[in-house]
């Protein structure tokens, strides 16, 4: 999870598809450049150890927009194939976006 939110952070297209699952990958992915990603809160984790075939994690990552502080709050789901982990899909967000003008 975090070497995805590196790869948002700076950009990376590449290294976000190639960690994408096939089942789930869209054909092209658009980063919008607009955004500055700040930091990334770890919430919870499920699974995802060594020996786990599939793994969750909630996470908080906070952002500027057009000089609004704001969060994305999402449950990922990740699926390990030839001991590789790779993002497969969020589960619903349960809470508001939340934003604040600084």
């Amino acid at each position: 999870m975090r070497s995805r939110y590196s790869a948002f952070a700076c950009g990376d297209t590449k290294y976000l598809l190639n960690s994408w699952h096939p089942f789930t990958r869209p054909k092209r992915l658009e980063l919008d450049e607009g955004i500055s990603w700040r930091r990334l809160d770890i919430v919870r984790t499920e699974r995802g150890g060594l020996l786990d075939k599939e793994g969750v994690v909630e996470f908080i990552a906070h952002y500027r927009e057009n000089g609004i502080a704001a969060q994305q709050h999402e449950v990922s789901r990740f699926l390990k194939t030839d001991h590789r982990w790779y993002y497969l899909d969020a589960g619903p967000d349960n809470s508001a976006e939340q934003s604040m003008a600084v």
